[in-house]
């Protein structure tokens, strides 16, 4: 590649004094590759919203980082919403995800909107485009929401958020190529051209990789498990193992002419560097 590929970060709110170490470690440590953006989740149901939007605001302020901040529709009226949204724009945040949110009881449980807030994502695009104009990141599954009915259900739903006012969807993660150019290749033709970034997994445990991928419905190739067999307690070579996937999966999406990744770091810098350092994504003012 003769051009460094853009990327962006997604880090979680820290739960304790050491995990916010972890965290501002890992962006000090990120920042010179020059991120498109980067984003801070909420926890499961809205949990940690104050946190996430407290760290927003300092990397977006006293870091000089173009932060997005996570906004769910679950456990808020619509009149808190856009009170964050109007205090993230009043403090020069100017990028948001905007999703619908995992139920409060938690993931395979029934979702139902919160009684006077937004029920769907694309109705707190609508509501975040009357506040401001943010740059909006949507998210969208690749192998189908679980939710979802089928491809085209879970296409007509991106196209709502598309509609509503979303800039680009970032897809949930995934290991196989085809994967992410077929969902692409149906976005298209149901005339939907925003940018779709792939999300880019970091999650070096491969007991909750497995987990996770079974929450959101994406699939472990069987070659990609089994490089994983027996290093339960060799944490150093699954870290190698998880970056040369994932470099691996970018640089199979670069050949097809892909040039944005979004990586979930799991907060975890070293494995950020080691995998964008194999992409080829250098740090400002380092040569190719």
């Amino acid at each position: 590649m003769t051009t460094s590929p853009v990327v962006s970060f997604e880090f979680f709110p820290p739960k304790s004094e050491d995990m916010e170490r972890r965290l501002w470690e890992c962006v000090q440590r990120l920042t010179p590759l020059r991120p498109q953006f980067v984003s801070v989740t909420y926890g499961a149901g809205g949990s940690t919203r104050e946190r996430t939007h407290s760290i927003v605001r300092q990397l977006a302020q006293d870091r000089g980082l173009p932060a997005a901040g996570h906004i769910t529709c679950v456990a808020a009226t619509r009149e808190e919403i856009d009170d964050v949204l109007r205090g993230y724009w009043e403090s020069g945040v100017r990028r948001i995800v905007a999703l619908r949110g995992d139920p409060v009881s938690g993931i395979g449980s029934r979702y139902e909107p919160h009684p006077g807030g937004y029920a769907y994502a694309a109705d707190l695009i609508a509501g975040a485009r009357r506040i401001g104009q943010f740059d909006i990141s949507v998210g969208c599954y690749p192998e189908i929401h679980p939710e979802a009915s089928s491809l085209a259900d879970e296409i007509d739903n991106l196209k709502r958020k598309i509609d509503a006012g979303a800039d680009r969807a970032i897809t949930q993660f995934f290991f196989d190529p085809s994967v992410y150019l077929r969902f692409v290749d149906g976005v298209r033709k149901a005339g939907v051209n925003v940018p779709i970034i792939p999300g880019i997994m970091l999650q070096s445990n491969f007991k909750g990789l497995r987990r996770m991928a079974a929450m959101c419905g994406a699939s472990i190739p069987e070659r990609i498990a089994t490089l994983y067999d027996g290093l339960d307690e060799d944490p150093e070579t699954r870290d190698l193992v998880t970056a040369h996937v994932a470099a691996d999966l970018c640089n199979r999406l670069a050949e097809q002419g892909v040039a944005e990744f979004h990586f979930y770091t799991m907060n975890r810098p070293g494995l950020s560097l080691s995998t964008c350092r194999l992409l080829g994504v250098r740090q400002h003012g380092e040569s190719i």
